[in-house]
């Protein structure tokens, strides 16, 4: 089973509540397919409190999902650097 760390859209988001979860689902699955798991969140608006982007994830697991050979997308892999 090739698995993906890839961007998603939580269930219920709207175009004006923008915000992406940070998942691990197989590769093969559709676009809205429930993830394996939930690494963490992304939202890319800017906050007038907050004037960085925000992006919140769990190292250990992501370091879990890369050993087992995980592959993140190039947006993932953008947002971890």
């Amino acid at each position: 089973m090739v698995v993906r760390i890839r961007l998603a859209r939580p269930p219920g988001a709207t175009k004006l509540t923008t915000h992406y979860h940070i998942v691990v689902v197989d590769a093969k699955k559709r676009r809205d397919a429930k993830p394996l798991e939930i690494l963490g969140i992304y939202d890319p608006k800017l906050h007038p409190a907050r004037p960085d982007k925000r992006v919140e994830w769990s190292v250990d697991r992501l370091r879990y999902w890369v050993g087992v050979g995980a592959e993140p997308t190039k947006t993932v892999v953008h947002l971890l650097d």
